[in-house]
């Protein structure tokens, strides 16, 4: 498999293409990664939230691959905002995946009406955290514009990425024309939307059987072609091994029309608004 790799405003590089494991129980989270790894796929992307980083690090342990051929993401809890509890969280993560640093560490949601409305200061955390080594780049994760602007304005360090919502019934653009301002890479999260319909639009399944690929890997490569960086799950080989076939096909430009067509604003939303999200776990 080869993947190509995008430049980070902080001058890193990170694969376009991995393996995300949101709800991938614990219990299978090892074995899932290991078939991605002898698969080809280099890009892992987990969080504390996700309960499986343990698994994430066992599969890492026993492949036996370079340390330097992996790209490794994790993801601050909700419930370890605070700058002191956020240093904690990380080097917990780190003893839990068996690294020494992992190459992004994000904010996972912004939670603008907790810790009274306070994420400069997380952001400054992490800012601290890539200082001390314990991460290569930072990020964040469901910031909407006035959550990015704030951060910048208050650090004027930019994060690397923004890892957001992003499917064709969701194009979610406002917040990826923001990310992209601020120079930051956008991620995409749940890229083949969560049983909204998009594989079996006609649009989508049309431009499918035009390039003999299947709804899913058209549906990732628009997100490639679009300059985003996308990590679908899968607890099956050959979904993994589907999802991966996406380097040998190229969308035309009216392709990439036809399926940003399909965008319904915030009708099309499938998580949480990150302006009002605010769980917090137990």
């Amino acid at each position: 498999m080869t993947v190509p790799s995008l430049t980070l405003n902080d001058q890193t590089t990170i694969p376009q293409f991995g393996l995300g494991v949101w709800q991938v129980p614990p219990q299978e989270c090892e074995r899932v990664v290991t078939d991605a790894l002898e698969l080809g796929y280099r890009h892992i992307d987990t969080a504390q939230m996700y309960a499986n980083e343990q698994a994430v690090g066992a599969a890492i342990a026993k492949s036996g691959l370079p340390r330097d051929e992996l790209y490794v993401t994790t993801k601050l809890n909700n419930n370890v905002h605070e700058p002191a509890r956020a240093k904690q969280s990380l080097e917990e993560s780190l003893e839990r995946l068996g690294l020494d640093r992992v190459d992004l560490f994000l904010i996972h949601w912004p939670l603008p009406t907790r810790y009274g409305g306070d994420y400069v200061s997380t952001w400054q955390a992490l800012i601290e955290l890539r200082e001390a080594g314990l991460t290569r780049s930072i990020g964040v994760s469901n910031f909407q514009p006035a959550h990015l602007d704030t951060i910048v304005e208050a650090t004027d360090v930019l994060p690397a990425v923004n890892q957001i919502e992003v499917h064709p019934y969701f194009a979610n653009e406002e917040a990826r024309a923001a990310t992209l301002r601020h120079g930051a890479l956008v991620e995409s999260w749940s890229p083949l939307g969560q049983g909204g319909g998009e594989l079996t639009d006609p649009v989508v399944t049309a431009i499918a059987d035009r390039h003999g690929k299947t709804p899913a890997q058209v549906l990732l490569r628009w997100q490639i072609d679009r300059g985003d960086i996308v990590f679908p799950k899968s607890m099956h080989r050959e979904r993994l091994a589907e999802n991966a076939a996406l380097f040998d096909f190229a969308l035309s430009s009216d392709d990439v029309a036809a399926i940003s067509a399909l965008d319904r604003g915030e009708a099309g939303r499938c998580g949480p608004n990150p302006d009002v999200f605010d769980w917090i776990p137990a």
